[in-house]
């Protein structure tokens, strides 16, 4: 996400990291190339020039702080203001003083609200809540079913009255069946439309005024650009919203729905979708994005990934294989596959400070897990705990075992025994890193 936004900030702004001094001159000329890179990335031009503006009255005639150049005080100032142009700090969700905390989830078809509800329900409930999903969109054929599938996989349960009900009745039977099961969170998946109507914001009203509900979503698609802060505003002045929900945000390599939506109608970005698995869904962190956005990584979002992937208890098992040496090819396959579960390899690496603007050109291979996986799944329990048995025709075996050439399975035994080696570093009275900490879990 943000690629050409990215690389266009970064490109101007590393031709001021490494000067000594600036003068206003400088400074008014990178900001007019960040003005074209912002404008270029569908912001809003209003919210361009305000962004200028409050960069521009920070940078020039300011003292310099004795740790920074010139050059990487103006670089701190555009990241200062990005991340109060996206609100400053994380929006957390508003919860009912007695449960269940309402969610009205809204927003036009296409925009992928039945499946960010789902996946909300499915983040709550990862945090300890008790979801119910209430299908009230009587009007988009197989809206219902799509949700009720969702609810089956997700395991939540989904409270629908048929194709023939009232919205409004939903609602309340949902609210009912919230209160007598103990569901402390309620989402209610409204009706879209394919434009912003008078029947559509009538409805919604209806629904707002009867529910009173603490937190109003709206779910809008990254990708549509100045269309989707056009339309955030609509419904922020006609129903008011809480907050926004921004799908498809890892196909949006400008950005400028995101550094909007904000700042036009003053709802903040609370959840942002990544990806079409069920789990693919975020808080929103202004901070972070500003980071990434200006390719100084997000580490935080990285370890958080991994503390919700990697199994605590496995994590111990291998500290313990580790420490008396018997980490084995089984161990390197069941780190390759928790891996796997936070996401691509290009994403992960995107997140390491200076690496995203590193690999954006570099081929990376996001199958060459899968290859490793059917070579060591080829392989005998033996070979597996000694792979230094692994001669020239236990090779050629597992090669056309796996379906790959005898080149792979060496590649694959030469990684092997650099990942060992450099768990060595984990061994002795005085290891490099503390128990349970980042590096330990994923040595590679």
């Amino acid at each position: 996400m943000f690629d050409s936004l990215t690389e266009r900030i970064q490109g101007v702004l590393n031709k001021l990291r490494g000067r000594g001094k600036l003068t206003e001159a400088d400074v008014n000329d990178a900001l007019r190339e960040v003005r074209r890179a912002l404008l270029e990335a569908d912001v809003s031009l209003a919210v361009v020039k305000e962004f200028i503006n409050q960069v521009k009255t920070r940078a020039i005639g300011e003292e310099l702080w004795k740790s920074l150049t010139p050059g990487q005080l103006v670089v701190k100032h555009v990241r200062d203001c990005l991340v109060e142009l996206m609100g400053g700090t994380q929006a957390d969700l508003n919860l009912a003083d007695s449960p269940p905390t309402v969610i009205l989830m809204v927003g036009l078809h296409g925009a992928g609200k039945t499946t960010s509800t789902g996946k909300l329900a499915l983040f709550m409930k990862n945090r300890g809540f008790k979801p119910l999903l209430a299908a009230t969109d009587i009007y988009r054929p197989a809206a219902i079913k799509q949700l009720e599938v969702l609810g089956n996989q997700l395991g939540i349960p989904v409270y629908q009255l048929g194709e023939n009900a009232s919205p409004l009745n939903i609602c309340r039977g949902a609210y009912k069946q919230a209160k007598e099961n103990g569901n402390d969170v309620l989402l209610i998946d409204t009706a879209g439309r394919l434009h912003v109507d008078g029947d559509l914001m009538e409805e919604l009203k209806t629904a707002k005024e009867e529910m009173k509900p603490q937190e109003v979503l709206l779910v809008v698609d990254a990708m549509t650009g100045q269309d989707a802060v056009n339309i955030a505003s609509q419904f922020s002045e006609q129903i008011g919203i809480t907050g926004v929900v921004m799908t498809k945000l890892d196909g949006d390599a400008r950005g400028g729905a995101a550094l909007s939506v904000r700042q036009v109608t003053g709802a903040p970005i609370k959840y942002i979708g990544i990806g079409e698995k069920s789990s693919a869904l975020e808080p929103f962190h202004p901070d972070r994005m500003a980071s990434r956005i200006l390719g100084m990584g997000d580490v935080m979002s990285l370890i958080e990934k991994a503390e919700q992937a990697i199994d605590e208890e496995q994590a111990q098992l291998l500290e313990k294989k580790i420490r008396e040496n018997q980490f084995d090819l089984d161990d390197f396959l069941k780190q390759m596959q928790q891996i796997r579960k936070l996401g691509s390899i290009t994403d992960l690496l995107s997140m390491l400070p200076g690496v995203g603007s590193a690999i954006k050109d570099m081929p990376v291979d996001e199958k060459a897990i899968n290859r490793m996986e059917a070579i060591i799944q080829s392989m005998t329990a033996q070979e597996r705990r000694r792979p230094e048995i692994l001669n020239a025709s236990r090779k050629k075996r597992v090669a056309k075992g796996s379906g790959n050439q005898v080149a792979e399975v060496n590649r694959l035994v030469k990684h092997f025994d650099m990942v060992k080696n450099m768990m060595k570093m984990f061994t002795g009275p005085k290891p490099k890193f503390k128990k349970g900490s980042l590096p330990f879990r994923l040595p590679f």
